[in-house]
């Protein structure tokens, strides 16, 4: 009788297998034909070998950086050292980076390993750096004070939560304040897995404040990047394998109203927001194969240029844009206007082959 049972199980999956692969390619846009484009008035940024996932720019030009991330089922370029945070001066002509030092004596450099972050200016002018941490692939955020004389970080505080199982990227709207995409609702590698491959899309959006945790957006098949607006009345999130950014109202208590979802026909990470003019820099990834199943052609050498659902993209004049968002895999970027109801984007990118760049005006 065990037998028969087994062996209809096995047939159910292969044929389940067997049926998503064609659904499983498109959400990550397998095999897509991009235009390849000549990158202008880019430089080198040396000293980020092993990547960068993420990057906050303060109004003055100081840029953090999180370098050295490892992510279940991607190349890790350092998988023995820890992750580090990095700053640099994008007012220079030639901007460097250093390595911030981190104090505190409760926090374990070792298993440091830096997804998402995003900054908090308080009041006083105290500036909090939060940061996504997945020691031993767990999940905390740590809370930093940036020392700008001692060039530092003092660790304040590391905040676990049920709610909070796999975070990709938040974003602080508080010291201890924050919107967070948990990308998956599993934590399990095995189970993650087969929730990325049959497009389950349970994972979710959470507000953390110390007094009330809550979530307050689901239904995402891979939430990623996350920011929010310069008037702070909108939140931005980024699906992954839906192509789309999804813009929503936030209200005083915190809670978010879905208004409009764009449609990128790309792989959509990271967002970061003009503070001026609102307009949102997304990074972006044409061909999702190569991100969860690399080879020797990663996808920093794709660009894409199309049409999609009232987007209309092309070339840009390069601007200071974000550095990749995974290793080594350059920096696509698509920027979408939010002004007014007509929204249009224009894609561009970073150097193919190189970690963190500077794309500065034409």
């Amino acid at each position: 009788m065990a037998k028969p049972v087994l062996l209809t199980l096995l047939g159910l999956g292969l044929t389940l297998l067997k049926d998503h692969r064609p659904s499983y390619e498109a959400r990550l846009k397998a095999f897509q034909e991009v235009e390849p484009v000549q990158p202008a008035n880019c430089k080198l940024v040396k000293g980020i070998e092993t990547g960068s996932e993420d990057l906050e720019i303060l109004p003055n030009g100081l840029t953090f950086i999180s370098t050295g991330l490892k992510y279940p089922g991607i190349k890790s370029f350092e998988p023995d050292k820890p992750g580090k945070i990095l700053l640099m001066d994008l007012n220079e002509d030639d901007p460097t980076v250093l390595e911030l030092r981190i104090i505190g004596s409760e926090f374990n450099l070792s298993l440091f390993n830096p997804h998402g972050i995003s900054t908090f200016t308080d009041e006083d002018n105290t500036i909090y750096l939060l940061v996504v941490n997945h020691p031993n692939m767990k999940t905390t955020v740590e809370l930093f004070k940036f020392q700008q004389e001692e060039k530092s970080l003092l660790h304040l505080k590391t905040i676990r939560h049920k709610l909070l199982p796999s975070v990709n990227d938040i974003v602080a709207v508080g010291p201890e304040h924050f919107y967070a995409t948990n990308d998956h609702y599993f934590t399990d590698p095995y189970l993650k897995s087969w929730e990325l491959y049959l497009g389950l899309a349970w994972s979710y959006v959470v507000y953390y404040s110390p007094n009330k945790v809550q979530v307050v957006a689901d239904g995402f098949d891979f939430a990623n990047g996350i920011s929010i607006s310069p008037d702070g009345k909108y939140v931005y999130i980024a699906e992954l394998l839906s192509h789309k950014i999804h813009v929503y109202e936030k209200h005083a208590n915190w809670t978010l109203t879905l208004l409009k979802s764009l449609v990128a026909n790309t792989l959509v990470d990271n967002i970061s927001v003009d503070p001026v003019t609102g307009d949102l820099w997304v990074g972006c990834h044409p061909d999702g194969m190569k991100i969860f199943h690399p080879s020797n052609s990663p996808p920093g050498s794709e660009i894409p240029s199309q049409q999609s659902n009232g987007l209309t993209c092309g070339h840009s004049r390069w601007l200071w844009g974000r550095v990749p968002t995974f290793p080594l895999w350059g920096c696509l970027t698509v920027r979408t206007q939010m002004r007014g109801t007509s929204p249009t984007c224009w894609s561009t990118c970073c150097s193919p082959d190189l970690m963190a760049e500077l794309c500065s005006q034409s």
